[in-house]
C-alpha cells in the first residue's frame, strides 16, 4: 500500500458515497476530510489547505460547478469533479469551470485512486513528475520554470496555472514551433489516464489562451492547425 501524507477534501452531500470514498482513500494512507456542502467546505479550507479537492456537482445550495469556478479564480488546488452526468457536454462544462478531471458515478475504486494519484503527480505531490529537468525558459513576455512549476512574466509577476494547465504548457514549451496532435498531447501529459476522444486538451488550451491574452494581449501563442492539431508559435530560449 502506498502511504502518503497528501490531504484530500471531499465535498459530497451523500454521506454514503462520501464515507465510502473517505474510507478508501484513508486506507491508502491519505489524510481525508469530509464536507457536506459549500459552508462546511469553507470551514475545512480555513483550517488547512488540501492538496486535492474531490467535488460533487449536485450539492444543496451552491452547486459544484459554481464552487469550482469560484475556487479556481482564487487558487490552483487540483479539482476532481464527481457527477452522475456522463455526457461529453457535461464533462466539458466542468472542465471549463476549472476542474482538472471529471469522474462519472458510479465509478470503481481503482479508477478513483488512479485519477487521484495522477492529479497529485501532476500537481507536484509525487517525486515521479513527468517533467524532471531543472530548467527555465523564456518566451514572449514570460519565464517558465519547469522544475519549480511556476510561470511568471518578465517582471516576476506570477501567472496562476492549474496543474493540468501547467503540464500542457510545459508540453508546448518543450516542443515549440511543432504541430502537435491532440493524441500526442494527451499521451505526453496524461499517458494511460487519457481516454479516447478526450476533449480535455481543447478546454485547457482555451483556458490558457484566455490567461495569455489577458497578460499579453494579441500574443496568439497557441495556434490551431486545421486537421493537424496545435502549434506553440513563440520562440523559446533557455535562461539561467
Amino acid at each position: 500500500m502506498e502511504k502518503t501524507s497528501s490531504r484530500i477534501l471531499i465535498v459530497e452531500d451523500d454521506t454514503e458515497i462520501s464515507g465510502l470514498v473517505a474510507e478508501l482513500l484513508g486506507t491508502e494512507g491519505f489524510d481525508v476530510t469530509e464536507a457536506s456542502g459549500a459552508a462546511a467546505m469553507e470551514d475545512a479550507l480555513g483550517r488547512a489547505r488540501p492538496d486535492l479537492l474531490i467535488l460533487d456537482v449536485m450539492l444543496p445550495g451552491e452547486d459544484g460547478l459554481s464552487i469550482c469556478r469560484r475556487l479556481r479564480a482564487a487558487n490552483t488546488i487540483p479539482i476532481l469533479m464527481l457527477t452522475a452526468k456522463g455526457s461529453e457536454i457535461d464533462r466539458v462544462v466542468g472542465l471549463e469551470m476549472g476542474a482538472d478531471d471529471y469522474l462519472v458515478k458510479p465509478f470503481s475504486p481503482r479508477e478513483l485512486l488512479a485519477r487521484v494519484r495522477a492529479l497529485l503527480r501532476r500537481a507536484g505531490m509525487s517525486n515521479s513528475l513527468a517533467i524532471a529537468p531543472s530548467r527555465r525558459f523564456a518566451f514572449d513576455r514570460f519565464v517558465i520554470d519547469l522544475d519549480a512549476r511556476q510561470l511568471a512574466d518578465t517582471e516576476g509577476l506570477p501567472l496562476a496555472l492549474t496543474s493540468a494547465e501547467f503540464d500542457l504548457l510545459a508540453c508546448f514549451v518543450s516542443r515549440p514551433r511543432r504541430v502537435l496532435t491532440r493524441d500526442q498531447i494527451l499521451d505526453w501529459t496524461r499517458g494511460r489516464d487519457a481516454e479516447p476522444f478526450d476533449r480535455t486538451v481543447d478546454v485547457l488550451i482555451s483556458r490558457i489562451r484566455k490567461k495569455f491574452d489577458t497578460a499579453s494581449p494579441g500574443s496568439n501563442l497557441i495556434s490551431t492547425v486545421r486537421n493537424g492539431g496545435y502549434l506553440f508559435t513563440a520562440t523559446v530560449q533557455q535562461v539561467p
